[in-house]
């Protein structure tokens, strides 16, 4: 195999980039992105910037403390996995972190084990002939104790050429989330083997290139919730759930970013919506397109919101804490994204994205059903009073409008809780330090790797 190679040593230098997990390069065909961590990544970013300025005197300082002796117990390729992580997914690191027990182990090491096989996806320099073969055996790598790759251009590559140190600690893991892992691992190179050079055309592709890119890792991080007991079998074995939780995230991605994706030459709306409204779907960015841009856009967000009924019947299973939360959050952000997209002009013109007081309410509130069923039948509601009488989709966007808000309404006071030992309002509040302080250590890091250069010079 190309760029194959005995297992490698990593520098200092490899942390000194400050990377992110926006799209990448140009290309007609779909670009992979981990969108089920994306849109969270994005909203604890808001947050932690909006938060910045009540930070007390000597924050830094003591929450840096905090996060580093939790690591002293690390094995060194453990904390190299975090530390990549925290590179890769600067700010949703922290709601790793926040996971209970041995849990945050695994979903940082299917994290990682993800990333690099949506690096090699991503990197446009790697022909097909090398690709597509890496893409379908990527899982097998995970058992290759010295397998890396050191051919890739992508910025995020010392997950490839760091490879046997991830798949260490995946050996590591216990059995149950190795197979978990392994399992998501090969259906989603395949899955990106498939729509490598094909575009997305019906509205059932467009589902199933979702399901590759998100709905997967729902399925993957359910069934690690159940492997480590913190969740009941069921929430692990409802595989239909856990894919319409990531869907939900994946699509509004989409819909959201549709002039970063046309001006970058990536196509993500699928044909059977955009067509019926226009010739190409670029032309939804000329401003006499607009009626039609707007009812394309509408169409695709009431598709969106038909996966809302099951990302509340998920949520409403979930008994622990930690996994609550790091699960809610995503979800509220993403129907606040789209109450903000519906209906809206600056989708073709510009960025849409929720105010950062607005993050920070979210991921503050968004700690127990009630508070998240709160927030949907708000947002939806916000939704409903945008609908317009002449809109295409008008009736079946009310229709789902009125599902959801009477899903959102039921009472949730009989299910029962296991380990909310901590207050909600707590916990938010320790998960926002822990990003701000995953955000400094980034900083302080990079700070000191650049003076380093500078005095070697």
């Amino acid at each position: 195999m190309a760029g194959a190679c005995c297992k490698c040593t990593a520098t200092l230098s490899v942390f000194k980039r400050s990377l992110s997990v926006a799209p990448r390069g140009c290309s007609s065909a779909p670009r992979y992105q981990l969108a089920g961590w994306r849109l969270g990544e994005r909203g604890l970013q808001e947050a932690s910037r909006a938060s910045s300025a009540v930070r007390p005197a000597g924050f830094y300082r003591h929450t840096a403390s905090v996060c580093l002796s939790c690591q002293e117990s690390m094995s060194e390729s453990l904390r190299t996995c975090y530390v990549y992580l925290n590179q890769t997914s600067r700010s949703f690191a922290a709601v790793i972190q926040a996971l209970d027990g041995e849990l945050r182990h695994a979903v940082c090491i299917f994290y990682l084990v993800l990333r690099a096989l949506d690096t090699v996806e991503d990197d446009m320099s790697i022909p097909l002939n090398t690709k597509v073969p890496m893409l379908n055996d990527f899982h097998t790598y995970l058992y290759q104790h010295d397998w890396c790759f050191t051919k890739s251009q992508e910025k995020d590559r010392q997950v490839l050429e760091d490879f046997p140190t991830i798949s260490l600690e995946f050996r590591n893991l216990a059995q149950d989330y190795r197979d978990v892992i392994s399992e998501i691992c090969h259906r989603m190179g395949v899955g990106m083997a498939e729509f490598l050079e094909k575009k997305v055309g019906s509205m059932k592709e467009w589902d199933l290139y979702c399901h590759y890119v998100a709905g997967l890792v729902g399925v993957g991080l359910s069934k690690l919730f159940s492997a480590s007991k913190l969740e009941d079998p069921e929430v692990g074995q409802d595989t239909e759930l856990a894919n319409s939780m990531g869907l939900f995230l994946q699509k509004t991605n989409i819909i959201r970013d549709y002039l970063e994706d046309t001006q970058e030459g990536r196509a993500f709306w699928p044909q059977e919506a955009w067509s019926q409204f226009a010739g190409r779907l670029e032309d939804f960015a000329q401003p006499q397109k607009l009626d039609s841009a707007l009812s394309c856009l509408n169409l695709l967000v009431t598709d969106a919101l038909r996966h809302v009924p099951d990302v509340i019947a998920y949520l409403s299973r979930l008994r622990n804490q930690s996994v609550f939360n790091f699960c809610a959050i995503p979800q509220v952000m993403a129907i606040a994204t789209l109450s903000s997209c519906y209906n809206n002009p600056m989708v073709f013109q510009g960025v849409v994205k929720i105010r950062k007081g607005q993050a920070v309410t979210l991921m503050m509130d968004a700690t127990n059903m009630g508070a998240v069923q709160t927030i949907i039948a708000q947002y939806s509601q916000e939704i409903f009073q945008k609908v317009s009488l002449t809109d295409p989709s008008r009736d079946k966007t009310l229709h789902i409008l009125t599902v959801i808000q009477e899903k959102s309404t039921l009472s949730q006071s009989s299910l029962p809780s296991r380990t909310h030992h901590l207050s909600p309002m707590y916990l938010s509040a320790a998960m926002l330090l822990a990003a701000l302080s995953w955000q400094y250590l980034n900083t302080t890091a990079a700070q000191a790797q650049g003076t380093g250069d500078m005095q070697g010079q």
